[in-house]
């Protein structure tokens, strides 16, 4: 008979979307100063029951991806509160790192999972130059100031210095998956962490997600069909807006093709059904 006054459970909501770190001068992807208040607001929210978040990164910035992670983590334990994470199109790389902040993660069958690995990657010009009959005048206090420079050849000690650095950031890497996943991976069935990546129904067969499945779908499941989403999102400021308009063309075509290319390493602009 008091059926009528069964209180709604009340899960905080989070959406984190495009790459991490920036994407051009007037472009800020997702870093951690433009969600730290965010993540604290939903991890804030009164007699909560979980924080769910949903995830569409194809990764970025190695720092900043790791920055949102600790701060998940942090707010997680701070407050006692179950993190549920899901994956759209896309949770790859420093998208997948992120992921990893949750107790349980989702996706959609047809999602791209995984990439755990360290890329660098750029253009040499020096050819080019030598055509076109520009010299190249580099002047530095410090013998490796100028290492890879994209105007010079590639010099031995510059890459190997480089691949030591891409180690230490890939260790890191490596161990907040194993961290966060534990038993759950799969190791001996495929290398984990060459920077491959697979599709949601082969990523949980792997162990680095828990099911497959959209918030909606399993936060009903979790909490009733009657559960409340509050959404927390970030509003794009009057000054972001303007700043954004007033980029020049050249400008704007230039931050697509840096981002598109970001997506692309995962054939996201190429898969059609």
């Amino acid at each position: 008979m008091f059926s009528f006054f069964k209180k709604k459970k009340i899960v905080a909501h989070i959406k984190l979307n495009g790459v991490i770190g920036n994407v051009g001068r007037f472009k800020q992807g997702l870093d951690f100063s433009g969600q730290e208040e965010i993540i604290e607001k939903a991890f804030s929210l009164k007699k909560a029951k979980a924080v769910a978040i949903t995830i569409n990164s194809p990764g970025g910035s190695p720092v900043q991806s790791h920055l949102i992670y600790s701060f998940i983590r942090e707010q997680a334990k701070k407050n006692k509160m179950k993190v549920l994470v899901f994956a759209e199109d896309v949770a790859a790389s420093g998208g997948y790192l992120i992921a990893c902040a949750g107790d349980e993660i989702y996706a959609n069958s047809s999602s791209i999972i995984g990439s755990i690995g360290v890329i660098y990657s750029s253009f040499g010009f020096t050819e080019l130059i030598k055509k076109i009959g520009v010299e190249r005048r580099v002047h530095t206090a410090g013998k490796n100031k100028s290492s890879l420079d994209p105007f010079q050849d590639e010099k031995k000690e510059d890459i190997e210095r480089l691949k030591n650095i891409q180690l230490d950031l890939h260790k890191d890497f490596i161990d907040v998956v194993e961290e966060s996943r534990g038993s759950k991976l799969k190791k001996n069935q495929i290398e984990l962490f060459s920077g491959e990546f697979w599709s949601g129904s082969k990523a949980k067969e792997l162990g680095l997600v828990d099911g497959i499945g959209n918030a909606n779908k399993i936060l009903k499941e979790k909490f009733g069909e009657d559960v409340v989403i509050k959404k927390f999102e970030k509003s794009k400021g009057w000054l972001s807006k303007k700043l954004s308009s007033s980029t020049n063309q050249m400008d704007q075509f230039a931050n697509i093709l840096e981002e598109r290319s970001i997506w692309q390493r995962y054939g996201l602009s190429l898969i059609h059904i």
